[in-house]
């Protein structure tokens, strides 16, 4: 029992600098909710339910040219297909008994920058660091897009324009360190970064979608890299998996 509370609040304590990207990049989402005439109940209740920058940008873009509801979903679905990549490859670091309420929960809550995280953590993941970190993140980003309808419209154009690339900071703040300790994952990122370029500037290739775009390059690289350079398996730690057992079974 205090083990899984533990790796909870490291998991807090991890999150609070994505806490504080959420906060800005949804604070950005809030002022645009309320251009589209969203309520802040109905924009707070939608960064809630709907976990995802992307899709709820998208989203709002829908809303405000009236799009059908039917459009609204099937864009959700292509934007945020990632996130079962995303959940599929998180699956492998849980430990094989752990119950299947903990890899709902977990699968329902990733973000991008939540599968980073939960990604470089060492050893297996426990599902409690996981919900640390979202439980940090989610107040960042509910509370964000609340403080944005209510207050944005008040700030300076300048000040709202430099919230649009929080977003981009909190990849590279992800990406950086891992790419500093390893020289296959900086080739890693530099091919991933020159393949999205090229499906960017490509006459034919510009034409698919971000969301489809994603998944396409996701499943090519890292597929590739998986193949040619496989990751060994983890050294057990009896200790430590005796111990995250007891924690999982004890729900």
């Amino acid at each position: 029992m205090k083990d899984k509370w533990i790796w909870f609040g490291r998991g807090f304590k991890d999150g609070f600098p994505v806490f504080l990207g959420y906060f800005a990049v949804s604070f950005t989402l809030g002022i645009a909710a309320k251009k589209v005439g969203l309520s802040a109940f109905q924009a707070t209740l939608m960064s809630v339910v709907n976990y995802t920058s992307a899709g709820q940008f998208a989203a709002i873009g829908l809303i405000g040219m009236g799009a059908a509801y039917l459009e609204v979903a099937v864009t959700q679905l292509v934007v945020n297909i990632r996130y079962f990549l995303m959940s599929c490859a998180l699956s492998q670091k849980l430990d094989d008994k752990l119950p299947f309420y903990h890899r709902l929960l977990l699968a329902g809550t990733i973000t991008d920058e939540i599968f980073g995280l939960s990604s470089a953590a060492e050893g297996k993941l426990h599902p409690y660091y996981s919900y640390g970190a979202m439980s940090f993140a989610a107040l960042g980003w509910g509370g964000g897009t609340l403080v944005g309808v209510a207050t944005g419209h008040a700030l300076p154009t300048g000040i709202l324009s430099a919230f649009g690339v929080a977003l981009y900071g909190m990849f590279l703040a992800i990406i950086i360190p891992k790419a500093k300790g390893s020289r296959f994952f900086a080739g890693l990122i530099a091919i991933s970064m020159l393949c999205s370029l090229l499906f960017t500037v490509l006459p034919i290739l510009r034409e698919v979608s971000s969301g489809f775009r994603i998944i396409i390059l996701t499943v090519i690289i890292a597929g590739a890299a998986a193949i040619l350079f496989p990751v060994p398996d983890l050294e057990p730690d009896p200790e430590l998996d005796s111990r995250r057992k007891e924690d999982c079974g004890a729900e």
